[in-house]
Order: structure tokens, then C-alpha cells, then sequence
């Protein structure tokens, strides 16, 4: 009796294997078959499959600038780089130029999510410098450092002397105090019909060139000027030291319509330095001046001078 049990359920179970079913929305499962002779005859007859790579973990690009999150500059380097990794921009909320390195102490920071480059890129308007953007994406809204921070297009030149005063450049050397490879741009052009098509185009080549460049100084800092000029003109990157230049600078006093004077800033930009390897020579000759900046304001030279000549007792 119990043989014929076995029997019976031995046949149910091989009619079971090898009957065709039929699922909803799809077609009749063809009949399992044996795994090691199935594994056998798919060896003999087909290619193995190749196991898919695993991409690397998208990079985080942080950008921002001191023109204001709405500057045309701002857009056209979001553009230039927004297939190159995950974007985040945070942005102040008006023009912050000639801030320096300047951060709020006394009044509360706000950021506003704003739609400014479309759905897919993350973007926040901030009432704080540019160098608070920097400090509150790292801490607030990335979590964690990015990979790269960009700063610019800024309107307006930042060679030479101009990095001392710039929000530009500052919010570059602050990612770089935080251990964060940054790059400045700016294009000598302050109208808000500038063209960037060849800012755009060397940004690129310069973060993709980051990107892609293993064991990079985490302290690195680009100090990136265009000259304005079309992209046919531009001669292409120029490796450049900061020129010795410096603003001849006067207050023109005027009186307002209450009768009070005011003093509104003026200058002229003199260049002090006849090198060919600075950066004022090279944006005069059509290149884009990259110039590595530091936030280390050590003067060595005269340090070992005034070890020597400096009674220290």
C-alpha cells in the first residue's frame, strides 16, 4: 500500500515538471529541465553572460558664485558642466562682489529652494556671502564634501589683485580650507549680455581634467580668468603666476538731492609688472590665465630674511 502511495505521488510530481502552464499576460513556461543538464548544453551552445560593470559613484559638483543665483555667468557654468556629475548650486540671493572672505555672524542665514536651472538640478537661493553657501552646502544640504566646488562665471575681472577682494575667489579658497579642490572662473566682461561660449568651453575641459585626475592636491584652487573675447580668438590656457598690479583708486565726492555728500569709489587698474608669465600678460595676448592661489599668506622669503636680521632675544 504505502509503495503505491509513493507511486502515485512520484507521477503527479513528474507530470507536474513537465506539463506546460499558462500565466496571465504571459506565454506557456516551457518545461524545467534538469539544472546540471541544462547548465551542460547552454556551455556547449551559447556565450556566458557577461556581468554588467558597476559605475562609480556620480561626482557632486558644487557651484555658486557672488553675482546672485539669477547672473547669466552662474547659468552658463551650470551648463557647462551639469553631464559631468550631480549638481548642486547654492547661490546668494543679490550681488555680493567685492565681499572678500567675509561671513554672517549677526544675522540669521535663510536658504530658499529655487527652480532656476530646471527639475533635475538642486538649487538654493541664500541670503549669506558666498562664502556662507559653501559652508552651509557642506554642512546642510550635502552632508558630506563634494568633489569638486566651481565659483563664477563671475561678470568682471579677478586677476591679479582683484583675488584679495573677490566673493568669487573666496567662496573657491573656502572649499579649498575645507579640503575641497575648487576652481575659480571669471570673464573680463561685465555686461549681462556677455558671450561665455568660450568660458564655457575651457570650464569644462578644466573640471572634467580635475575630475578625472587621480590623487588631486584636495587644497587645490584655480584662479581662472577670459579674456572677452569670441572662442575663434581665444589661444587656449595659460599656466600664469598673479601679476604685481594694483588699483589707482579715488572717491569721487557728489551731494545727493537732500544736499548731504557721498563718495562713490573710482580707479584705474595699473600694471605694475612687465612679465610675460603673469596674468595680466596673458588675458592681454588672448589666453585664459589659470592661476594656482593658496590660502597660506606666509611670506617665506621675507620670513627667512627677518629670522637673520630680527633680534629675537
Amino acid at each position: 500500500m504505502a509503495k503505491a502511495k509513493k507511486d502515485i505521488v512520484e507521477k503527479e510530481e513528474l507530470q507536474a515538471n513537465t506539463s506546460t502552464k499558462l500565466k496571465p499576460g504571459r506565454g506557456p513556461e516551457q518545461p524545467q529541465q534538469n539544472t546540471k543538464v541544462k547548465a551542460a548544453k547552454e556551455s556547449k551552445t551559447s556565450t556566458p553572460a557577461v556581468r554588467p560593470r558597476l559605475s562609480k559613484e556620480e561626482p557632486i559638483i558644487l557651484i555658486t558664485n557672488d553675482d546672485g543665483v539669477t547672473a547669466p555667468g552662474l547659468a552658463a557654468l551650470v551648463d557647462a558642466v551639469k553631464d559631468l556629475g550631480k549638481i548642486v548650486v547654492i547661490a546668494p540671493d543679490k550681488a555680493q562682489s567685492g565681499m572678500g572672505h567675509a561671513i554672517t555672524i549677526g544675522t540669521p542665514l535663510r536658504m530658499v529652494r529655487v527652480n532656476q536651472f530646471g527639475d533635475k538640478i538642486e538649487a538654493y537661493s541664500c541670503n549669506g556671502t558666498p562664502v556662507d553657501c559653501v559652508k552651509l552646502a557642506v554642512d546642510k544640504i550635502l552632508h558630506r564634501k563634494p568633489d569638486i566646488c566651481l565659483s563664477g562665471v563671475n561678470h568682471g575681472a579677478n586677476h591679479s589683485i582683484n583675488v584679495i577682494y573677490s566673493g568669487t575667489m573666496s567662496a573657491a579658497l573656502e572649499a579649498a580650507i575645507e579640503s575641497i579642490p575648487s576652481v575659480g572662473f571669471s570673464l573680463l566682461d561685465y555686461s549681462l549680455e556677455a558671450d561665455f561660449t568660450g568660458a564655457k568651453k575651457y570650464a569644462r575641459s578644466i573640471v572634467q581634467q580635475i575630475l578625472t585626475t587621480k590623487s588631486i592636491d584636495k587644497h587645490l584652487c584655480l584662479n581662472v580668468n577670459f579674456p572677452a573675447v569670441t572662442v575663434e580668438q581665444l589661444k587656449g590656457l595659460k599656466i600664469c603666476r598673479q601679476a604685481y598690479a594694483k588699483y589707482e583708486e579715488d572717491f569721487a565726492e557728489r551731494t545727493d538731492p537732500t544736499g548731504k555728500k557721498y563718495y562713490w569709489l573710482t580707479g584705474e587698474f595699473v600694471n605694475f609688472d612687465k612679465g610675460r608669465d603673469t596674468d595680466v600678460w596673458a588675458l592681454n595676448h588672448n589666453y585664459a590665465s589659470v592661476v594656482p592661489v593658496q590660502f597660506d599668506l606666509t611670506n617665506y622669503k621675507l620670513k627667512e630674511k627677518l629670522e637673520k636680521t630680527f633680534n629675537l632675544t
